[in-house]
């Protein structure tokens, strides 16, 4: 299938690898005025930053920008909602949303920062992404408030700054696994993985996706074909916590708490998969760099969780092979998120807020985003028996014993007390039961600080807008 790569945003099939990030949380005050700007971002002919698409690049440019629209967005537009999925239309602070995904308690819509509390006021958020120069940030940056005029009101910006080493504030190294799409871009360094390619239309409405005779679309059908959907984060992470909890539990389960920071992702922190060497984060021989994602988990011999387990949060959040409801392979998401907030010091602990911020990218809000969250990240029933091959020993192990509570990282977890996350061994003979030890007693380590559900027009359908 040959893509028009140059009729969707680039965010939703490329990863741009940059340094900065800064997405400015915006409400329409003048639908005309706003038109016209949007309009702008796809016209070169204005002067204006221009929308990344998805086209190949021969010199890699020095910024990206991107643009997801709110329900109440398109209304201030003047573009009716009611060809739009229901998910997308109640949007990210309605209660329905919020119990689903678990913003609840301190990660719930009224306790979020300024810019997001008000969901009705989120109507566009323009991100933009900038290689090393923070002079370009600035720049471009100037550009465009100078464009807002009357007709867009900034309700604050989300910052991010890429860590290191390309690791996140827990320490993980990250952006290892992303789904590969029937149609993108090929990446430059492409790793094998073996699981199945992701059709085109679980990632844009107007092609086929996961479900047999399936397609994504809303109406009017302009706004269709290359247009997807996202949940755009603001979650705050606590790294302390996290640090402490790994320290205690691993004390109690008498390994090592590195280990368990590995039990609790699925890989270790450096990103080497546990499946794939359960026993040090430093294979002897070494993994190869193209190796780290081209692991399953059944084929791989590891069902039952012994090695990597199965409420680990990769396991949870990317099932691969395993037989879950609603099956492993499909509800894949692309993630566009970057670090926010200063490097965490180990020797010097504090509460400075820090945390991840950006795009959880999919064409369905409801059969990706909203499942994965309430399914699999807050619940442990999800996993099914084991199929064949293997079988289930004749002593009754089974990957559903092998999962207790939510997800360590980034389920809801609260009440602590009723909090827990299961680590499995191999029975000791043939015939015995497995051993499985369970830890409690850790509340949330992520909370949810803003958040909104996005319309990513395709650039047909934002010049479409732009006309009203």
């Amino acid at each position: 299938m040959t893509l028009d790569f140059a009729d969707v945003q680039g965010t939703i099939l490329r990863g741009y690898r940059v340094d900065h990030a800064r997405h400015f949380v915006l409400r329409i005050d003048d639908g005309a005025g706003a038109r016209a700007f949007l309009g702008s971002l796809v016209e070169s002919s204005s002067g204006m930053p221009q929308i990344t698409t998805a086209e190949r690049w021969e010199v890699k440019p020095t910024s990206f920008l991107n643009a997801g629209i709110t329900a109440a967005g398109l209304e201030a537009l003047g573009q009716p909602v009611g060809g739009f999925p229901e998910a997308f239309v109640r949007g990210a602070t309605a209660d329905k949303t919020a119990k689903l995904v678990g913003d609840i308690d301190d990660s719930a819509p009224t306790q979020w920062d300024d810019a997001f509390r008000n969901g009705h006021d989120v109507h566009l958020i323009l991100s933009l992404w900038v290689q090393r120069d923070e002079d370009v940030l600035a720049r471009v940056s100037e550009q465009l408030r100078a464009a807002f005029g009357g007709a867009l009101h900034e309700l604050g910006t989300a910052e991010a700054t890429a860590l290191p080493a390309n690791k996140v504030h827990f320490g993980y190294t990250d952006n290892i696994s992303q789904p590969t799409v029937a149609g993108a871009p090929p990446p430059k360094r492409p790793r094998p993985d073996h699981q199945d390619v992701a059709p085109t239309g679980s990632f844009l409405m107007g092609y086929p996706n996961e479900n047999p005779g399936g397609m994504y679309k809303v109406t009017p059908e302009q706004l269709s074909t290359n247009s997807s959907f996202a949940a755009f984060r603001l979650l705050q992470q606590d790294v302390a916590g996290f640090e402490r909890w790994l320290e205690r539990a691993a004390a109690e389960a008498r390994i090592d708490p590195e280990l368990l920071a590995a039990k609790v992702c699925g890989r270790w922190r450096n990103g080497i998969p546990l499946v794939l060497s359960p026993e040090t984060p430093e294979p002897d021989p070494p993994l190869a760099p193209e190796r780290i994602n081209d692991y399953l988990y059944v084929a791989n011999d590891d069902t039952f969780g012994y090695r990597c387990p199965v409420g680990s949060h990769m396991r949870r959040t990317n099932p691969r092979d395993e037989a879950v409801l609603a099956g492993g392979s499909m509800h894949r998401i692309t993630r566009r998120a970057m670090p926010y907030g200063p490097p965490y010091d180990h020797d010097n602990p504090d509460d400075t807020p820090r945390g991840l911020v950006g795009w959880f990218i999919n064409a369905s809000l409801d059969n990706t985003f909203e499942l994965v969250m309430s399914q699999w990240v807050n619940g442990s029933d999800f996993v099914m028996p084991a199929a064949s091959p293997p079988p289930p020993p004749a002593n009754g192990a089974s990957p559903v014993f092998n999962i207790t509570g939510q997800d360590v990282i980034l389920g809801v977890n609260d009440p602590p007390s009723a909090s827990s996350f299961t680590l499995s061994y191999p029975p000791p003979e043939p015939d015995a039961e497995p051993i499985n030890r369970e830890l409690t007693g850790f509340g949330p380590f992520v909370t949810t600080r803003g958040g909104a559900y996005c319309y990513l027009p395709s650039i047909t359908a934002l010049r479409f807008i732009a006309k009203g």
